[in-house]
């Protein structure tokens, strides 16, 4: 488990209302830290602030939309007598999915906003506090589709792939200074998120995770830097790292056209 003296005495968890992000909560919760949960839905936020409430945390609830554009300032300012010691960056999605020459420029600066621009911003603020103290950790959720391209998620792949050699990048400036920084790559994860979208979970060979399996392995590894593959997927990252990369994109999109029922 995370040790509070390192990493608290507050958490804040970006994408927070359900799934991988309202694991960690809860399970930050039961290791005695303090929550600061963002996410759209203020509905499903407060039922996961009341169930933390429960286990002993204190919880401040911010309910936003990380795209507007005062989002941060407005994070900063609710947190600003706080000791944040903990930075957990779940909020990344593909809030748009068309090919690439048929979709509006406006819609895919979305994508790279809310998964790029606002990580930024947000690991900038908390991690310069950090740094002062000497102490803390950030974790950004990844994905494996920042392994390789795919049909539908060239703005997406791309950002996830940044996001990665980001942290990398990140972990090297911070080790020496008390920091720790995690990418936190995930494979197909049963969420609601994904459920909503209809992924087809049986598709033959898929490896999916749950959500409290994967959030679990990557508190567990948080000082583990700076990538960690949860939910017995190191294998297909490696596979989908290898130089030859038309091999690679080619039989990734197979899989991926089983999983969001592309096949005719």
């Amino acid at each position: 488990m995370p040790d509070v003296a390192k990493y608290g005495p507050w958490a804040v968890i970006a994408g927070g209302s359900e799934g991988v992000g309202a694991e960690f909560a809860r399970m930050l919760a039961e290791d005695g830290f303090n929550l600061v949960l963002i996410a759209r839905k203020e509905g499903p936020l407060e039922e996961v602030g009341s169930r933390c409430r429960e286990l002993g945390a204190d919880v401040r609830i911010i309910s936003m939309d990380l795209l507007e554009p005062t989002a941060v300032s407005r994070i900063a300012a609710v947190t600003a007598e706080l000791e944040v010691g903990l930075l957990i960056y779940n909020a990344g999605a593909s809030t748009c999915n068309e090919p690439f020459l048929e979709a509006n420029l406006t819609d895919f600066q979305k994508v790279t906003d809310l998964n790029v621009t606002r990580m930024l911003e947000l690991v900038q603020h908390y991690g310069r506090s950090m740094v002062a103290r000497g102490r803390g950790g950030i974790m950004l959720v990844g994905s494996l589709s920042g392994y390789m391209g795919a049909v539908r998620h060239s703005i997406y792949s791309g950002a996830k792939a940044f996001s990665r050699m980001f942290a990398e990048s990140l972990w090297i400036e911070l080790r020496d200074q008390g920091v720790d920084v995690l990418e936190l790559v995930l494979g197909v994860t049963r969420t609601p998120a994904m459920e909503r979208i209809g992924l087809n979970f049986d598709a033959p060979g898929m490896n999916v995770n749950d959500p409290a399996e994967v959030a679990r392995e990557g508190l567990d590894h948080l000082a583990d830097g700076p990538v960690y593959v949860a939910g017995g997927n190191a294998s297909r990252a490696l596979d989908n790292s290898a130089p030859e990369r038309a091999r690679v994109v080619l039989n990734a999109h197979e899989a991926i056209r089983e999983l969001v029922n592309l096949r005719k």
